[in-house]
């Protein structure tokens, strides 16, 4: 459900909690900001899909080289974790007892920063774990635009500029951004197994997929499913992964920073405004991109042609970051963002076999976790189907 995320207004929660539904635990952003773990170096369990070369023109873009952004109708899937066949394999197989997708293990990661609600949710099944998003899940299957700024988007302004609106056009930019940068002239990489999500009969997205395991205690290994978007030499002429991710500009009157004007003389400035009014989402990419072991992540700067036109876009520039560098200057701290992870998953594997949700209150700086029927979300709004069946187990 979209909500008005002005921090004067009163927002709605992502998803209606039933009276039926039982709060087990109740956690402040306060307590979570507080926790540390050192997490292990991870190990690739097994890798699928094509990696595209990055093509270096797009990094010497500038305001007076602009570059329109190509549309493509590549499907782009948005599988959520009991819905992967790979991981449904190696949960059966005993690769590990906890599974997410890095777009839900970030989102927990960073969830100090959000400021409109969301939800996820937890399936007990047997001795494992699994973190789902549910079907049509806003916090997932859409980009955020200036969720955290002074003066957030309004549902009650300008219908092209609303917060769904901006979000969808904001997905597609991101989606079409990934794909542009892609070289045509450069091979793509060809990891161990076909992109488990390409469909007969349709162009599926180029990227590639590392299934990585962690291991965070003696008794918790952790499987995550991590996109790569493109690769590139590194200064060892050695192939590198690397994330890619957008920024869109789609009024300078509402930010207050022109692109055009400041992108090539003023960089830091227009990444400033872009850190204060989209912290959670920068912050997600960053864990992503930790996540997923590229060596870089690389940001496009895209804007509209004309600002009351959304479906047209021009590329004014890029710019790449060393992912643990670029946290460390936004005080987004790498042990903080694994001690939540490994405090909610051992939280959750003490729960009984069940369903379960964490919902971030919609107005105030908190998550709670509900236990909910076996049947909460049948009825379109739910995390895939049951993962009884899907994901056995031992």
């Amino acid at each position: 459900m979209w909500g008005d995320n002005n921090q004067r207004r009163s927002k709605e929660s992502s998803i209606d909690v039933r009276p039926d539904w039982v709060v087990l635990e109740q956690i402040d952003f306060p307590n979570l900001n507080r926790l540390a773990y050192d997490a292990p170096e991870p190990e690739d369990v097994v890798t699928c899909g094509n990696v595209g070369a990055f093509d270096k023109l797009f990094d010497r873009i500038t305001t007076k080289t602009e570059k329109p952004l190509q549309k493509t109708d590549a499907v782009f899937p948005n599988v959520t974790t009991t819905d992967d066949p790979v991981i449904r394999k190696l949960a059966m197989e005993g690769a590990a007892n906890v599974f997410a997708t890095d777009a839900i293990l970030a989102h927990l990661m960073a969830c100090t920063r959000s400021s409109a609600s969301w939800d996820i949710v937890v399936q007990r099944v047997g001795t494992k774990l699994f973190f789902d998003k549910r079907d049509g899940s806003a916090a997932f299957d859409y980009e955020t635009v200036n969720e955290t700024a002074h003066e957030a988007p309004a549902d009650d302004k300008d219908p092209l500029n609303t917060p769904q609106a901006l979000s969808e056009e904001a997905t597609n930019i991101k989606h079409f951004y990934t794909q542009q940068i892609l070289s045509t002239s450069e091979p793509p990489l060809k990891l161990q197994q076909p992109n488990p999500f390409a469909s007969e009969g349709e162009r599926t997205a180029t990227f590639g997929y590392r299934y990585r395991r962690w291991q965070l205690g003696e008794d918790v290994n952790l499987v995550v499913r991590c996109e790569v978007d493109a690769y590139t030499k590194n200064k060892d002429n050695e192939d590198a992964f690397l994330t890619v991710k957008a920024l869109h500009e789609f009024d300078p009157k509402i930010t207050g920073v022109d692109w055009r004007q400041k992108l090539d003389s003023q960089k830091g400035a227009v990444l400033a405004t872009e850190l204060k009014n989209n912290s959670f989402k920068i912050a997600k990419w960053i864990a992503e991109t930790l996540l997923s072991g590229s060596q870089q992540l690389k940001i496009g700067y895209v804007s509209r042609v004309n600002p009351k036109d959304a479906n047209n876009h021009v590329i004014l520039g890029s710019q790449t970051f060393q992912a643990k560098e670029f946290a460390t200057q936004i005080n987004f701290n790498v042990r903080n963002m694994w001690g939540v992870v490994k405090t909610l998953v051992d939280m959750c594997l003490k729960l009984p076999p069940g369903r379960y949700i964490f919902v971030k209150d919609p107005n105030k700086p908190l998550v709670r976790l509900y236990e909910v029927p076996p049947d909460a979300f049948e009825d379109g709004d739910n995390a895939g189907d049951d993962a009884n069946g899907k994901a056995q187990d031992d």
